[in-house]
């Protein structure tokens, strides 16, 4: 996988962890929250990442100067998923001279992602590359989780937000935990065109497959996540149950 590159976005505070701390580097089983999509990644055969800073991020840049082979891109203002991987836009052109190379954009909050669920995302690509891919997962409980639609042959249709969604999508349980994976020159492509036009006033990486579909271009979804990956940490109660989960897992998969 060396030619794959990666995007981490990992400007956010993370108002609602009660702590002045950048939200990624929030400890998780002794480890700040970064550290574990960096494995990840890394643990998946990429070799070329680039995070996405903002608050604090001098404290980032810090704390994660032992990680090998990562690039920091500033986002100064926080305008949304979109907004900061057009941030990375000029950097990406510097180091990845070959647009056909595939682009794996993840969270920087995301401390339950597993190395083998990204190498089986890029897997699938290359075997069928397309302009995008989407790791996605079925979960008992979707509420606030953007939903995966499909048609009636299951061929993906894209992602409808909670606040956005109809009493009916709200019952699907194939959620976007944020794994997405993009052929790099339909990525640069479909970036300009994103547009803030919503409450957030906010540019939403969710809008990139809409607008692939809308082109024509194939985008698949791909229920590869496995299940303790479908646990997010927005708050120090969800942080607090991560951190059990992430060591029964460790001790399952010490144990097997």
């Amino acid at each position: 996988m060396k030619n794959a590159v990666a995007i981490v976005l990992a400007a956010g505070k993370g108002t609602r962890m009660k702590s002045e701390l950048p939200k990624v580097l929030t400890p998780v089983a002794g480890r700040p929250m970064l550290e574990y999509p960096l494995a990840a990644l890394q643990d998946a055969g990429i070799e070329k990442i680039l995070v996405v800073i903002g608050y604090r991020g001098e404290e980032v840049q810090k704390k994660m100067s032992h990680w090998p082979n990562l690039t920091f891109v500033w986002q100064t203002e926080q305008k949304g998923t979109g907004h900061a991987v057009q941030c990375c836009v000029e950097t990406l052109r510097k180091i990845v001279p070959d647009t056909e190379t595939p682009v794996v954009i993840v969270a920087g909050d995301s401390p339950m992602m597993q190395g083998k669920t990204i190498a089986a995302m890029l897997e699938n690509w290359y075997a069928e590359p397309t302009a995008g891919l989407l790791g996605t997962i079925e979960v008992e409980n979707p509420t606030g989780l953007g939903r995966i639609l499909r048609d009636s042959e299951g061929n993906f249709l894209g992602i409808v937000e909670e606040k956005d969604a109809t009493p009916l999508q709200k019952t699907i349980r194939e959620v976007n935990q944020s794994y997405y994976l993009f052929r790099m020159k339909d990525l640069l492509e479909v970036l300009p065109r994103l547009r803030a036009e919503n409450a957030q006033g906010e540019y939403y990486l969710t809008d990139v497959p809409g607008f692939l579909l809308r082109e024509g271009k194939t985008v698949r979804a791909l229920p590869l996540l496995q299940s303790i990956e479908a646990t997010s940490v927005n708050t120090p109660e969800e942080r607090d149950r991560a951190e059990l989960l992430l060591l029964e897992f460790q001790n399952r998969t010490t144990n097997h």
